[in-house]
């Protein structure tokens, strides 16, 4: 269940700041940054938190290279899906939501990375042991 929450609140971050739907970050901003200028510094503000939250732990558990695996493992599902003919990559709007799916991925599987690590390999990371 821990997983599925990291990777559900990551695709959240991915699609409130863009999606192909007229409900998100970019387009409102920038159709509102005149009117509502200091509610748009806010939303980005904080979305930008979000980012550095997932990055940072993404970053410091898999590394630049995890992530590329990661990216390259789910593309290559995506391309298996569309070589057997299951998917079409026709469809711009779902196109959009497969890279969102697929970056929600790599920072689900980021951040959720050291508690994988410890179930399997029965090693806690230095910063899991208590003081």
């Amino acid at each position: 269940m821990g997983f599925f929450l990291r990777w559900i609140f990551a695709f959240l971050l991915l699609a409130l700041t863009f999606n192909p739907t007229e409900w998100n970050y970019v387009r409102w901003s920038m159709a509102n940054y005149v009117d509502e200028l200091p509610v748009t510094v806010l939303m980005g503000l904080i979305l930008l938190i979000g980012y550095i939250i997932y990055l940072r732990a993404t970053l410091r558990s898999i590394g630049g290279f995890g992530m590329f695996l990661i990216l390259a493992v789910v593309s290559a599902l995506l391309w298996v899906l569309y070589d057997w003919s299951i998917l079409s990559l026709n469809n711009r709007q779902l196109n959009t939501w497969l890279g969102i799916f697929a970056l929600s991925c790599v920072l689900g599987i980021g951040l959720s990375w050291s508690l994988v690590r410890r179930a399997l390999s029965g090693q806690a990371d230095i910063d899991d042991v208590d003081e």
